[in-house]
């Protein structure tokens, strides 16, 4: 591992976004089991995939961590808000349409 001021070629630089690449992948598979198993948590008692607050409070959460790590918070929202949506229609394959449920 490199960091970005160690980097003195392409190849460097490219094989360092590769490896930070496959970390987020791996992060992502693990985030989506922790998605798997809150759709089976909702299903024992009856909420639904979408819980409106909880969104916006993980999109809080993001972009006060998009501030401190020197990114756009505006932009990290955006990738989160598709995140979210992605993780939200995973739910509702296990659980069944949002409308089905209580709230």
């Amino acid at each position: 591992m490199r960091k970005p001021a160690e980097c003195e070629t392409m190849g460097h630089i490219r094989a360092e976004i590769d490896r930070l690449d496959e970390d987020l992948v791996r992060l992502l598979a693990e985030r989506a089991g922790y998605i798997d198993r809150a759709a089976e948590i909702k299903a024992k008692v009856d909420l639904p995939a979408r819980i409106d607050d909880r969104v916006e409070q993980v999109v809080q959460n993001v972009r006060r961590h998009a501030g401190h790590y020197g990114l756009p918070p505006d932009l990290v929202e955006k990738l989160w808000r598709r995140l979210i949506d992605w993780s939200i229609a995973r739910e509702e394959n296990r659980l069944g349409p949002d409308t089905l449920r209580k709230g």
